[in-house]
């Protein structure tokens, strides 16, 4: 399949980031008004496109210019994490070679085995309910904030200016927020839940993108489906597709993996679903895998203190 050179600017997601605001402006305000709870539903629904669209941001859409993809996604609708930190960390766990690598892959959810035999009962169960579907989407937020929040302040602690940047850039994003809920109908502890419910929403794609395989092309899913999730992930349930052809736009990758779909089906050893409800069948209540990294090499793995801020 021939790609389409990429234009100056991507009318499509350009369109949909600007349709993402209308909706978060209605939920928070004429929605919530008419109906709290249908506010909170339709403003987590736009904090999960909100969401997908910054990572489409920063791999370069809808502009060619990174300050203006920076300035578009700019207002931090999603509260505790900064566009900065969000940028540099999926970059790195974009690096194939070390996908699903406790230490090294900011987005792995796998523990060293070692570090595992460490942890206190309680929290081991925690994790392990966690690898479920329902629990990925119930406690997911929580768990994920807690640690991320966590092992962001050891940094900032150390001295990190990177992070303390990306830190001091998301308050400013706060700002038009803050401002905007002032005066909105919404109150402070409705958007919070909308919040966490975007959150979940994000969670059904993260919970199976990578599995631990020999292999490093086989570590990563496809999930085949079309239907409204599709479109709140932008095609990144074409997992595989993505991490093959990051640069390629959200709207090019389903063509993409239908001109190529036995290359890629034999790139990730068959690392398939069928639909968003396969996953649900199969893992709503039933751990994907272990917590521990299954194939961990005890000789890779360096003296660590705090794999637990992965998880």
């Amino acid at each position: 399949m021939k790609r389409r050179a990429q234009p100056p600017v991507e009318w499509i997601t350009l369109g949909l980031l600007l349709a993402t605001y209308a909706l978060w402006a209605m939920g928070t305000t004429w929605i919530a008004a008419w109906s709290p709870l249908a506010g909170v539903l339709v403003t987590g629904l736009a904090i999960a496109q909100f969401s997908s669209l910054q990572h489409e941001a920063l791999h370069g859409h809808p502009f060619r210019q990174r300050w203006l993809n920076e300035a578009a996604v700019f207002p931090a609708l999603c509260l505790t994490v900064p566009y900065g930190r969000f940028r540099d960390t999926h970059l790195a766990h974009h690096h194939d070679p070390v996908l699903t690598d406790p230490y090294d892959d900011p987005e792995s959810n796998y523990l060293d085995p070692a570090v595992w035999g460490r942890l206190a009962a309680p929290l081991r169960r925690l994790l392990m309910w966690n690898n479920t579907l329902l629990g990925r989407v119930l406690l997911g937020p929580l768990i994920g904030t807690f640690f991320w929040l966590r092992t962001e302040a050891r940094l900032i602690a150390q001295g990190d200016r990177a992070v303390m940047r990306d830190w001091g850039l998301n308050l400013l994003g706060l700002v038009p927020v803050v401002w905007w809920l002032w005066l909105a109908p919404m109150s402070g502890w409705a958007y919070l839940a909308a919040a966490y419910l975007g959150h979940a929403i994000l969670k059904i794609r993260t919970f199976l993108e990578h599995r631990a395989h020999e292999l490093p092309r086989a570590r990563t899913v496809i999930v085949e489906d079309r239907g409204p999730l599709a479109l709140l992930f932008l095609n990144n349930n074409l997992h595989v597709v993505h991490h093959a052809h990051p640069q390629v736009p959200w709207y090019d990758l389903p063509a993409l993996y239908r001109a190529q779909q036995a290359e890629f089906r034999r790139r990730n050893e068959d690392y398939v679903y069928r639909s968003y409800a396969e996953v649900a069948a199969r893992h709503l209540i039933r751990a994907k895998d272990p917590v521990p990294h299954p194939i961990w090499p005890d000789a890779k793995a360096p003296v660590a203190e705090d794999l637990v801020s992965r998880a």
